[in-house]
């Protein structure tokens, strides 16, 4: 009996030495990228570039998915929805975030309910208008919607976005009566400016520059501190006598409650193609900042964003009751 004994408890200190089988390592199979706006948008070209230049820094391939609709919240809402397994992660944007979840109930709230991965780029803003527009400066765009209040029609890519925030801003400080008209992104807002279904528009520069240098559109003004140089004529609202400045940024997000591990795996790969000289060379031609920050710098600037945004929301009376 004894060396049973001694036979079973040798067994039992052989079976717990081994080593467990080792963990499936992040990632076996394809990634879902999900972007919440439309193909061929400001948020779509980075979303592709990105996924291209994270190739040599990742082992699979990375699919972006396109899921536009209500200002970028239904493919956020998706995301955050999602299995909290590193296969499905989203692109978004500092409005979609910080700015709809004060404006309608949303299954994410503050940056606590998903998880930032990545800061990747920040982009300015401008307003344009056709080429052929009357007006041939901001000043003159406004001067013509003070003699046809609720006349002139400005498009964005959504309510609650940053650009239509800065829209009611503009209607606030020049005291001029203009007509939003949102769009699901840029690549709807654009064709409508063109086509001559909107009097003016807010959009990121790689939006509307291949439309400048073909002659079809002209940016009258930016919302930036200084001069973009891709617009070196346009002025800043600052020089028009309003404090205009709100700007835009993207980021990578997951479900709340990916390990950690796979977190750091797509912060890494991520950050590792913000250097590649083709996602450099693209930011540069196209008005993106590239502006790296990693996960807790995230955090924070998202919750400061959160909070400064819920009172300019009231001050605006588009927040929830």
């Amino acid at each position: 009996m004894a060396r049973l004994v001694r036979r079973s408890l040798a067994l039992l200190l052989v079976a717990l030495a081994a080593p467990a089988p080792a963990a499936a390592a992040y990632p076996e199979r394809p990634v879902t990228l999900i972007c919440p706006f439309p193909a061929g948008g400001a948020m779509d070209i980075v979303a592709r570039h990105l996924v291209e230049a994270m190739k040599p820094h990742f082992p699979r391939p990375i699919t972006v998915v396109n899921r536009p609709g209500a200002a970028g919240t239904i493919g956020t809402a998706e995301v955050v929805q999602a299995r909290p397994d590193g296969y499905t992660i989203g692109i978004s944007a500092l409005a979609v975030l910080t700015v709809q979840p004060h404006r309608t109930d949303l299954p994410y709230r503050g940056p606590d309910t998903y998880e930032p991965i990545v800061k990747l780029v920040n982009l300015p803003i401008v307003f344009a208008v056709r080429a052929d527009s009357p007006a041939r400066t901001m000043r003159e765009f406004l001067d013509m919607a003070r003699t046809a209040p609720g006349k002139l029609r400005v498009g964005s890519p959504g309510i609650g976005t940053i650009l239509h925030l800065n829209l009611e801003a503009l209607k606030l400080e020049a005291r001029v009566d203009l007509t939003h008209v949102p769009f699901a992104g840029g690549a709807e807002s654009v064709p409508a400016l063109l086509g001559g279904h909107i009097d003016g528009l807010n959009a990121h520069p790689s939006e509307i520059l291949p439309h400048v240098q073909a002659g079809k559109a002209r940016v009258l003004a930016v919302y930036q501190e200084q001069r973009n140089p891709l617009f070196p004529d346009a002025p800043t609202f600052r020089e028009l006598g309003y404090d205009i400045t709100l700007g835009v940024y993207y980021l990578l997000i997951a479900p709340r409650g990916t390990p950690a591990p796979i977190l750091a795996v797509l912060h890494d790969a991520a950050r590792r193609a913000l250097d590649e000289p083709s996602f450099v060379t693209m930011a540069r031609t196209r008005g993106y900042v590239i502006d790296y920050k990693g996960p807790e710098a995230l955090r924070q600037e998202l919750w400061d964003s959160y909070r400064k945004n819920e009172a300019l929301l009231r001050k605006l009376g588009l927040a929830r009751p």
